[in-house]
């Protein structure tokens, strides 16, 4: 390792999970090794624990085959202009945290120029496009993989991987207290009094809440009339997107008991009795939570042709991944309308009566306790130890 100037690691994320995942791995590598220095790409947790992000990371968080193509002037040129500035100043490790299809290029360019590169969260190759295993193995030195399945297939492809669990199993406690819960959100006793409270988690992007927050309303409207006795929550990420949901509510269902909370979005979740919601990374939130659950998503109607024939996976969402089992309800594009959404969420409030359920939510979470920055960084300055001793 450099001794006379600080160890330079350039590593990008896309969007806000991989933030949260990059800001740990980051912490740890500064307590192992103090005098370094992060450049790239990440958002305020990211730059809270050091990093000089270059361009914004919402500029990169674009989800979907079909809304790329409107931004892709804007994520070339960043592309670009990031490539350049890794090959100018050499850092001594990339990392790539998610967003496969902006970072494995960037990292591809960088292993060509002999810098060792490292891909945190595994692309879902395992899932749709394998034979994209094989660019991966040319841009990548090193996979670090969240689920326990995904080491196994670059095992089978001799690419070097280590399964380092998900740090949210780390930060999320094996048993979070409801009542704690509604306190922390300013549930009084008398809104929850005989009450049971579902959550509404439509999404953090306007396109997500444009696609799901109506019939996410529709089917709350729906719901109220045959349980009567329910109150809804919805944490929203921002002022911007918590006006739109609020508008939503107002043209579709006016009448509804919805309270908006500002952020706190796994607090909401504890606080809640069941929860709807969007598929990715909040789907395994709620299930180390341990919330029943019913996953809805919604693509762009281009973006969902391309994918439906290239999607190889059983599941589509992170508990029944895990699982290997259809442990919540999933539904896709036409299944996503009120009547379905209130029926699968009666069955999942069923199924959790009987405990199964939660039982398996916590047999994953232990699972997936493995420590993960602390293995992150291990893995990430191993592979600046390798690099400087081959130069």
């Amino acid at each position: 390792m450099r001794t006379d100037k600080p160890l330079l690691i350039a590593v990008i994320a896309g969007e806000h999970s991989g933030d949260l995942l990059g800001a740990g791995l980051l912490r740890e590598l500064r307590q192992r090794q103090p005098n370094i220095e992060f450049i790239g790409v990440g958002g305020p947790l990211m730059e809270a624990e050091g990093l000089t992000s270059l361009v914004p990371m919402d500029d990169l968080a674009v989800m979907g085959l079909a809304e790329v193509l409107g931004r892709l002037r804007t994520l070339l040129a960043h592309r670009k202009f990031l490539i350049t500035t890794f090959l100018e100043r050499q850092p001594d490790l990339f990392i790539g945290v998610d967003a496969p299809d902006f970072n494995l290029p960037v990292a591809k360019r960088l292993k060509a120029a002999g810098i060792p590169t490292m891909h945190y969260v595994s692309p879902s190759v395992w899932a749709w496009r394998q034979g994209r295993i094989k660019g991966i193995k040319q841009s990548v030195d090193h996979v670090l993989c969240l689920l326990p399945f995904e080491k196994e297939f670059y095992d089978k492809h001799q690419l070097p991987a280590t399964f380092v669990g998900h740090p949210l199993a780390d930060s999320i406690p094996l048993e979070w207290d409801q009542k704690q819960a509604r306190q922390d959100i300013n549930l009084t006793a008398s809104d929850v009094e005989q009450r049971q409270v579902v959550a509404l988690l439509p999404g953090s992007r306007a396109g997500e809440i444009a696609r799901l927050g109506p019939v996410f309303l529709q089917a709350a409207q729906q719901y109220l009339q045959r349980h009567p006795q329910t109150l809804f929550i919805s944490p929203m990420i921002s002022a911007a997107r918590a006006e739109q949901f609020r508008t939503l509510q107002q043209q579709l269902a006016p009448e509804l008991p919805l309270k908006l909370i500002d952020g706190q979005s796994r607090t909401a979740m504890a606080a809640a009795d069941a929860l709807v919601l969007t598929s990715g990374t909040v789907t395994l939130e709620a299930m180390l939570i341990k919330r029943p659950m019913v996953v809805a998503y919604r693509f762009n109607w281009l973006t969902y042709q391309i994918m439906r024939h290239m999607f190889k996976a059983p599941f589509f969402s992170l508990p029944n991944l895990l699982a290997g089992r259809e442990l919540v309800p999933e539904l896709l594009q036409s299944e996503v309308n009120p009547e379905t959404i209130v029926k699968a969420l009666e069955r999942q409030l069923a199924a959790a009566d009987h405990g199964g359920l939660i039982t398996t939510f916590t047999e994953l979470h232990q699972q997936l306790r493995r420590d993960a920055d602390k293995v992150s960084a291990e893995v990430a300055l191993s592979l600046v130890t390798e690099g400087n001793s081959s130069l």
